[in-house]
């Protein structure tokens, strides 16, 4: 038995995977490790030593790396991209990563991934426009769509 834990959330989400087939997932909340199997089961542990115990075997823990994900030429200050970025910039004072989709083009899209909130709620945006940015309120930029949506979650359920 071979059990692997892929970080979907820095330090904070894996899916666990047993030869390949998933078995699960497991969350981290700075106190205790949350198990849901595929079946509905939900287990809790106190430490890393209890998760592999349940299994009978070591876990091998996999860390997040976002490029592996995301080829190079697509992010923008580590951020991804929706297509080849043009003339990439940083916005010191709001901290976002932009960029241009074309040379000659003069709309800035911001690289990540964002919650923005309009009229009828809160919504998941991908590269959103720099003006849908300013003129709404928002959350991000996220490196991941794991990330972002566990925000919408949490600001949906306030």
């Amino acid at each position: 038995m071979t059990i692997k834990a892929k970080e979907v959330l820095d330090g904070k989400f894996w899916i666990v995977e047993d030869e390949g087939v998933n078995i699960g997932t497991l969350s981290f909340d700075d106190e205790k490790y949350m198990l849901n199997d595929t079946s509905g089961k939900c287990v809790i542990f106190n430490n890393e030593q209890q998760v592999a115990k349940n299994f009978g075997s070591k876990i091998q823990w996999s860390k997040l790396n976002i490029t592996e994900t995301v080829p190079v030429e697509r992010l923008v200050h580590g951020m991804p991209t929706s297509c080849t970025p043009y003339s990439p910039i940083y916005d010191v004072v709001r901290k976002l990563p932009m960029f241009s989709k074309s040379n000659k083009s003069k709309s800035l899209y911001c690289a990540g991934y964002f919650i923005i909130r309009f009229d009828k709620g809160w919504v998941k945006s991908f590269c959103p426009k720099l003006i849908t940015i300013e003129r709404y309120e928002c959350k991000g930029p996220f490196r991941t769509e794991i990330e972002m949506r566990t925000e919408l979650s949490r600001v949906n359920n306030n």
